[in-house]
């Protein structure tokens, strides 16, 4: 059976991980294609809440493998810990496979991240400081090293004594720390390996064969669309490619596997750390939106930023992705506003953009132009169908459908498994 993409459409917690599990309940396999742990999905089943950070949604559905493919960057200490606590409360994570080719995170890494973004004083980008830029950097620059190496001592030793020489000179001489020693790191590294070891494989090739025997894939991205390092709001983005294109590299597959790319939007939108945000409001309307959304970030619990719903970055992710759907998250929060509003496009001195401009500078100086629509004022977290939903909630949705140009095949009234409409 083709694979199925889910992507975020905006700045990220649009709800990924929930419409991941949701699918994943028909699935065989669920793949991580990009990103590390600095990318947090929660998950509600019943009274229980699961907050991932690496390992995929799909885990916990009993028999569907959780991939981390080679796109990811990992910290095996993240990796391990996470999955303990997962079988502590009864997941079985015994399917989880990780690519030898993904790239380990070390502790420089996490080092020179927080040393950076400190340096950047009032530029600063809104890392989670976990080492995923810097792990980026080595893997294009070719000093990365990867998961495989932790398997041959000689290679791993050799390879972080050289890493290590340039990277000490960047921690004494330039951000005046301490040296790290490569005998500890190396020590602790490589304690990792027999842990790791019955979850290393060629995930490339297990994708591969999954699809060749008809069994449903889904890959899933971390982050969204606006913070893809290609296409969205540079520098204020994170290290890989989130996007639907990066599914095909970043887990070793080709693009004619892929039939179907769902774009989870927020009825809203919110967004972490720094960078352009043209409909935030900075009023008693935001903070509501928080406080009701409950939106503080999994990994971080870093207080997100809130604004209305904006057409032109929704209708930008569909081209981008070549979305074939969308997932309509978070519908419920909007039930506590009498009146609406989306942002149908950009104003500025220079004029107006219907579309997302080419230039940031313009998202910085741009002034939403907004559409108001009615609230529906009740509460919908029961609804369970299409039909349950007032009037104006589905005249909402079928707002979205147009704007995006794209069916909405599934809206979100609440946290809870159950409260997913599949449309």
């Amino acid at each position: 059976m083709p694979a199925t993409v889910i992507v975020g459409t905006q700045w990220g917690d649009e709800g990924k991980g929930k419409v991941t599990d949701v699918l994943a309940d028909e699935a065989d396999m669920v793949v991580r294609f990009q990103g590390g742990n600095n990318a947090g999905h929660t998950i509600v089943i019943g009274e229980e809440r699961f907050a991932l950070t690496l390992i995929p949604s799909g885990v916990l559905n009993p028999g569907v493998m959780p991939i981390i493919a080679n796109g990811c960057v990992v910290d095996p200490r993240v990796l391990l810990e996470e999955m303990a606590t997962l079988q502590s409360r009864g997941v079985d994570t015994s399917l989880v496979r990780l690519s030898a080719n993904a790239h380990l995170i070390m502790p420089y890494h996490r080092e020179i991240d927080a040393l950076q973004e400190r340096f950047l004083g009032k530029g600063q980008i809104g890392t989670t400081k976990r080492g995923i830029g810097p792990a980026y950097t080595d893997k294009f620059a070719r000093h990365g090293i990867r998961v495989q190496d932790l398997f041959d001592p000689k290679i791993f030793r050799d390879k972080l004594e050289v890493v290590l020489k340039e990277k000490n000179k960047l921690l004494t001489k330039i951000y005046n720390q301490l040296a790290m020693d490569a005998t500890a790191i190396a020590d602790e590294y490589l304690g990792y390996a027999e842990q790791l070891a019955p979850h290393v494989a060629d995930t490339s090739l297990l994708i591969y064969e999954a699809l060749g025997q008809d069994k449903q894939v889904l890959f899933e991205g971390a982050q969204a669309t606006l913070l893809d390092v290609d296409h969205g709001t540079y520098p204020f983005v994170t290290s890989s490619n989130p996007t639907a294109g990066g599914a095909t590299i970043g887990s070793g597959i080709g693009p004619t596997s892929i039939d179907r790319v769902v774009g989870v939007a927020k009825a809203y939108i919110s967004r972490v750390g720094s960078g352009p945000f043209p409909t935030e409001l900075m009023d008693d309307v935001g903070e509501k939106m928080v406080q009701i959304g409950g939106e503080y970030g999994t990994v971080t619990g870093r207080r997100r930023r809130c604004g209305w719903l904006d057409t032109v970055a929704l209708r930008y992710a569909t081209r981008i992705n070549g979305l074939t759907d969308i997932a309509l998250t978070k519908l419920d929060v909007l039930s506590e506003f009498d009146r609406l509003k989306v942002c149908v496009a950009y104003e500025t001195d220079e004029g107006r953009f219907d579309e997302f401009p080419r230039q940031q500078r313009v998202l910085y100086e741009s002034r939403p132009v907004y559409e108001e629509l009615p609230g529906w004022a009740e509460d919908i977290s029961g609804a369970r169908s299409l039909e349950d939903l007032p009037p104006k909630a589905r005249d909402y949705i079928a707002y979205v459908e147009k704007a995006a140009g794209v069916p909405v095949t599934m809206v979100s009234v609440g946290p809870q498994r159950a409260a997913t409409l599949n449309l």
